[in-house]
């Protein structure tokens, strides 16, 4: 049986967002190597969390310092061969407040383990002690008690997060003999009856499809937040969502909550039971690469969405919303001409979640629900009805998660055909690990379930005319993207250019307005960039760049789409 590290928690002088950790783990040999993990599950980029270190030290069994070393970034060797245990003393800077974070003030303590605990070589399990105010809750899936818990390994701590604060309410409810828990943090009002009646919906829905739940019981660890705010985290037991403003989140943020409510909770099976061979187990000690990422967020971006209009939380045309949101995403990136979502999927750990360099790469998150979208057509299609993308996913979930094996890119192709009964291939070739272009299946996808899209040219003008996407930054407005060819590409404008003027008129707040008062002149803009300032004139292009992209269902279903519509959203078809 493996030694327990005692671990102490406290939060003294909360206002500097410095947490007190301290841990005592066993000496059994002339060193002893500690790691701080390098990512954390969910975001596939390095995380760099030992930058927020600060007096680590560390003590022998009689209460004296002794040396250590780094032997990298995260890493610590302590020499042992005089003492049979080392305390070590760290606190942690918890200044950010997101669903994959950790964070402390005055009226909360969130920790994400994986950010904070430190772990050793040996496997050991972990006596969690909080040194926290009286009259604050827990909220998590550890079992606390009288603010301690006993975790088994650093495995099951690194996906545990909890949040402690008096602002904590909860609520459950319960599906086919598993329960769920619903917390919100700092949310003053919560309409329960409607929210248990939509989580349950579409939890049921998703629990019928997979037959079986991964663990008894869940979390929905939810932080209202007073600004804008839109995250979530997934983990075994829990979800970690951050959304803000609150006075909103049961207004026009309510559909986002039951959005990334649902997308989490699919996450339990898809990447946290169903894993990629890459990643099982993980590696916290470094990157996990994966070109699986249009199934492991792919996929559950697509029926994250979808178990809403199946289980009646959505809409048909609610639902449309967002899977036009993932088009219009696609088609504004043109990284979708230069690398594929194969590639894309593995370089997360190059240049993590931001845009990174202009048109090279594409999002794991839009082009694989887009796919997941085709490929779910192509098995309605070829099965008549009977079977799903769901089919292919509850196989991978028996035939792999169950039996603690990860799946190859090659067992979700070979699943998909043998659900099928077609070859993916091709499909793979071109669409996965090639770039070419989406627009012919996902209109015949569309077409399929009864659908289309529609394209418009975008109502501003710099978007449509010019190519040109903006943000205002005081008066002027900010280059944020150019489409490729497009007058301002053609005419030398380029990203972060700030837009001063148009035809010597300066702006104030309205680029766009005086871009249509010049629409039949001349066009030319006065730019600053890097200190210098400069004119650029624009060429006259005779088409449309940035385009509006809606889906629509078809006024007239002939019979095939009817029943491949109710099907696919488990519709009522007038």
């Amino acid at each position: 049986m493996s030694e327990v590290i005692p671990y102490r928690i406290s939060c003294v002088n909360a206002q500097q967002r410095y947490i007190q950790f301290s841990a005592t783990f066993p000496s059994t040999d002339t060193h002893l190597t500690l790691h701080l993990a390098s990512w954390r599950p969910g975001r596939y980029e390095l995380g760099n969390f030992a930058k927020n270190i600060k007096g680590f030290r560390v003590f022998d069994d009689q209460n004296k310092a002794l040396s250590f070393e780094k032997s990298n970034k995260d890493t610590w060797q302590i020499p042992t061969a005089e003492t049979n245990s080392v305390r070590v003393e760290y606190s942690y800077y918890a200044a950010e407040l997101n669903a994959g974070s950790s964070y402390l003030d005055d009226q909360q303590l969130y920790i994400n383990p994986v950010n904070c605990f430190l772990f050793s070589d040996e496997s050991h399990g972990y006596d969690l002690r909080l040194e926290l105010p009286a009259h604050w809750k827990i909220a998590s899936a550890l079992p606390f008690e009288n603010n301690g818990c006993h975790v088994a390994n650093f495995d099951k701590l690194a996906d545990s997060p909890f949040i402690s604060s008096a602002g904590l309410q909860k609520n459950s409810y319960e599906v086919n003999g598993y329960h769920f828990h619903i917390w919100f943090n700092h949310q003053s009002f919560v309409p329960w009856e409607q929210v248990l009646m939509d989580f349950e919906k579409f939890t049921r829905a998703q629990i019928e499809d997979f037959t079986e739940f991964p663990v008894q019981d869940f979390h929905f660890l939810i932080h209202s937040l007073p600004y804008a705010a839109y995250h979530g985290v997934e983990h075994l037991e829990s979800t970690v969502i951050t959304l803000g403003p609150s006075y909103d989140v049961f207004g026009n943020l309510y559909k986002e909550l039951l959005g990334v409510s649902s997308h989490e909770l699919y996450h339990v099976w898809n990447v946290k039971s169903i894993r990629p061979a890459e990643m099982q187990p993980y590696d916290f000690k470094a990157e996990n690469y994966s070109v699986s990422g249009f199934v492991y967020e792919g996929v559950t971006t697509y029926l994250g969405d979808l178990y809403l209009l199946k289980s009646g939380v959505f809409t048909l045309d609610q639902y449309l919303v967002e899977l036009g949101k993932q088009l219009q995403k696609h088609f504004d990136n043109p990284g979708r001409f230069n690398y594929s979502v194969a590639d894309s999927s593995y370089d997360t750990w190059l240049d993590g979640y931001t845009p990174g360099a202009p048109g090279r790469k594409v999002s794991i998150y839009t082009e694989g629900c887009l796919l997941a979208f085709v490929c779910d057509m192509k098995i309605q299609q070829a099965t008549k009805y009977k079977h799903g993308i769901q089919e292919v996913m509850k196989r991978l979930y028996f035939d792999f998660a169950v039996k603690g094996i990860g799946y190859t890119w090659q067992d979700y192709q070979r699943i998909l055909e043998n659900v099928s009964g077609i070859s993916f291939e091709d499909f793979f070739q071109r669409f996965i690990f090639g770039t070419e272009p989406y627009e012919s299946i996902l209109v015949e996808a569309c077409e399929f379930f009864g659908l289309e899209i529609k394209q418009v040219p975008s109502a501003s003008y710099s978007e449509a005319k010019l190519g040109m996407k903006v943000l205002p930054k005081g008066s002027d407005a900010q280059i944020t993207s150019i489409y490729p060819g497009s007058p301002a590409d053609l005419g030398g404008l380029a990203i972060n250019d700030e837009i001063i003027g148009v035809n010597q008129i300066r702006l104030q707040n309205n680029l766009d307005q005086w871009l249509s008062f010049h629409d039949s002149n001349t066009k030319t803009l006065l730019i600053h960039r890097n200190g210098r300032l400069m004119e650029k004139t624009l060429p006259e292009v005779n088409r449309f760049f940035y385009l509006t992209h809606t889906v629509k269902r078809l006024d007239e279903l002939n019979q095939h789409q009817r029943k491949a519509l109710k099907s696919w959203g488990n519709l009522s078809i007038d």
